[in-house]
């Protein structure tokens, strides 16, 4: 059997203290040489600081993060992406002889890392060219109706918004006349290539929302709302991949305009934060083979320290 790297996967909901924890485990003299791969989907982005919570430079600086800033806003990145750009950080990461930590808090990269890529068929530029061009002629709502027609489990999983998904899906069903939910989303064990710890960080609900409705009074503070003016004068306006993430969408009105009232926005990003929270639990619950940690209490970096000194030592992998 070939050697298998050794990650760790630390992942949590928005504002639960993952850079925190990180910082704790990984910056300072605590014996672990290690380097982070991001697996977040907005932070990516280049020019969008402040409303995705990048890790700070200084951090950066004591930390090495990857995946960070590899995008324009104005430029796509999807699951497929992130696994092709992991595995090669991680080789690299590994190849300096450090321990590679992939962490974040978008669920379905996270899903397709440990997991493996869904098996369905490779992109055709012919039929997604065409879809393009119906969705630019015909909108979105005509095109949900063709897919809720052809495949329903894949219609009631898309939200209607969602353009990326669901001219991926309606692309698969044209070009193999076979519903994208009938091709096997993930295998049933995390991919050999790869010998897992999977944690992840939780809070008291109260105390996550807190913390989000703090997070987000501070990024508007911080100066969120130039960034985002910034942005749009930079010619990245509502309809970029980018500035759909939470903290940026709630920012344009129905015509792709800033909001004047930009109480209003904050009030808007914080509620949608929560509710994206909520999501995110429901969601991490399908990783398997996962421990979880109370990132509220004092001590969880003691605990995960433990668990990460035991496999390390032991080769032993929690699955």
């Amino acid at each position: 059997m070939p050697f298998a790297i050794h990650v760790l996967v630390l992942f949590g909901t928005t504002a639960v203290g993952k850079t925190h924890i990180l910082e704790r485990l990984f910056a300072g003299n605590n014996g672990y040489k290690a380097e982070v791969v991001s697996a977040d989907s907005m932070q990516v982005y280049k020019g969008m600081d402040i409303g995705t919570a990048k890790p700070s430079a200084d951090l950066q600086e004591r930390l090495p993060h990857h995946l960070i800033d590899i995008r324009t806003p104005d430029q796509s990145y999807n699951a497929g992406d992130f696994v092709h750009c992991a595995d090669e950080a991680i080789a690299q990461i590994a190849g300096r002889g450090a321990l590679p930590v992939v962490s974040g808090g978008t669920g379905f990269y996270l899903k397709n890392f440990i997991m493996g890529l869904p098996e369905a068929p490779p992109s055709d530029e012919g039929i997604r060219n065409a879809l393009k061009a119906e969705l630019r002629e015909h909108g979105m709502e005509t095109l949900a109706k063709e897919l809720a027609a052809c495949d329903p489990v894949s219609a009631a999983r898309i939200h209607i918004n969602d353009a990326y998904r669901l001219l991926r899906a309606l692309e698969v069903f044209r070009l193999t006349d076979e519903p994208l939910s009938s091709f096997s989303m993930n295998a049933g064990t995390p991919r050999s290539i790869y010998r897992f710890l999977i944690l992840a960080l939780k809070r008291p609900r109260e105390d996550l929302y807190q913390r989000i409705n703090e997070r987000c009074s501070l990024m508007f503070k911080n100066g969120l709302a130039d960034e985002v003016r910034s942005l749009v004068s930079s010619g990245y306006g509502q309809s970029a991949p980018g500035m759909r993430a939470i903290g940026y969408r709630e920012f344009f009105d129905e015509h792709g305009a800033i909001r004047a009232n930009i109480d209003a926005v904050e009030a808007l990003a914080a509620q949608h934060s929560r509710n994206y929270a909520k999501r995110q639990m429901t969601y991490f619950a399908s990783i398997p083979n996962t421990v979880w940690i109370r990132a509220d209490e004092e001590t969880a970096v003691t605990h995960i320290q433990t668990l990460l000194d035991a496999w390390q030592e032991t080769r032993y992998c929690i699955y």
